[in-house]
């Protein structure tokens, strides 16, 4: 896997089907990436990540469960006793 490919996957983007359905702009960015430091490129790209990940999410093995709610613990709070 190159380095781009483990950025998008970093960034939770489906390269794969990024590259298969948008391969002109894949190989822009990707040539960009191998000339840019990566937090220069995401500076550069920021907007443009954003509207890709949301067009090519990242499928998880986990995606059909429901992330668990946090359980909050009370703070046990014992009574003075006056004397």
């Amino acid at each position: 896997m190159t380095e781009f490919n483990e950025y998008l996957t970093s960034k939770k983007i489906d390269w794969k089907s990024f590259k298969e359905h948008d391969e002109s702009r894949y190989t822009e960015f990707s040539d960009l990436f191998s000339q840019v430091h990566p937090n220069s490129f995401t500076a550069q790209k920021l907007f443009l990540i954003n509207e890709i990940r949301r067009t090519y999410p990242l499928k998880s093995e986990r995606a059909d469960e429901k992330p668990k709610a946090k359980q909050h613990i009370k703070p046990k709070i014992v009574p003075r006793i006056k004397k």
